[in-house]
Parts: C-alpha cells; sequence; structure tokens
C-alpha cells in the first residue's frame, strides 16, 4: 500500500479549501458551512415587508426569475447565536429572531432611517468591536445595526 504524500510548506492539499478544516489543525476534518444563504422567517404581510427591508436597508428582495441579480452581503465577520428563551435583546417572547446588518456609517444609516420616520435607538457605548444601534420592522421583529470597528 503505497503512502500518501503531504503537501510540503507553502503547497496546499485539497482538504484546504473553504468548509474544510485546515490540513494543519489538529480537529478532525469536517465539512463546514461557509456562511447563511439566505434568511427566512414568516411574516403577517411578506410582501409590504420585503419592500420595507429593500426601501429602509437596501436589501433587494428575492428575484422572481433565476436571471435576475440576488441581494449579496460583503464579506465580514458573522455571529450565530442562539439566546435564552426569555432574553430581553431578542424582543417579546412571540418575537423568536432578530438580525444584526453589518453597516459601514452608523450614524448616515440612522439618520437615513430616521428621515423616514423610524424609531432607532443607538447603543451611546462605543464598545471593542464597534457601535450599535436597533430598530424594529413594522412588524416589530428586531434589528440591530453594527459597525465594526477596530479596539482603540
Amino acid at each position: 500500500m503505497a503512502r500518501k504524500r503531504l503537501p510540503g510548506p507553502g503547497e496546499t492539499s485539497s482538504r484546504d479549501r473553504p468548509g474544510r478544516t485546515p490540513l494543519k489543525s489538529y480537529a478532525p476534518a469536517m465539512e463546514r458551512v461557509t456562511g447563511i444563504g439566505g434568511f427566512f422567517f414568516r411574516a403577517r404581510n411578506p410582501d409590504a415587508l420585503a419592500i420595507w427591508y429593500q426601501e429602509r436597508l437596501g436589501v433587494k428582495t428575492v428575484p422572481e426569475t433565476y436571471g435576475e441579480e440576488v441581494w449579496r452581503q460583503e464579506e465580514g465577520a458573522t455571529v450565530f447565536a442562539p439566546f435564552q428563551l426569555d432574553s430581553d435583546m431578542i424582543g417579546p417572547p412571540e418575537h423568536t429572531w432578530m438580525i444584526n446588518f453589518r453597516v459601514d456609517d452608523l450614524d448616515a444609516i440612522v439618520e437615513q432611517l430616521r428621515g423616514t420616520g423610524e424609531s432607532v435607538d443607538v447603543d451611546p457605548v462605543r464598545y471593542p468591536n464597534g457601535r450599535f444601534a436597533e430598530v424594529r420592522d413594522p412588524e416589530g421583529n428586531g434589528i440591530q445595526l453594527w459597525q465594526p470597528m477596530s479596539p482603540e
């Protein structure tokens, strides 16, 4: 039985691709997801809510054909964090999710949202990872806006 040659310095393995644990890792190889491909949720008025997200936050509605472009997000940090059922951060118990959108300029998007009549709560604290604000969509779902920043 022939032994398989391992990659040398600067070489990559077929295992060293997105979604796989790197060859140099001590963790066993496993397939992993590479990002979020969609966010699906129930709404009382899905068409109106989709338009609200497009007009207020620039999130394009779902294309009607495969030839149309979908909304593309910029690459960046993403937190996946389940919370306790009674978490105040998510909102009242009937709300079971909250989404965090990264933004380039928190002050500018807050001004834009307030200009359309939206109520936006800006957290006055500048955290080591950036600044935050919160807004609710027309159905009361929580939206956190995050301007990522390096520690001061």
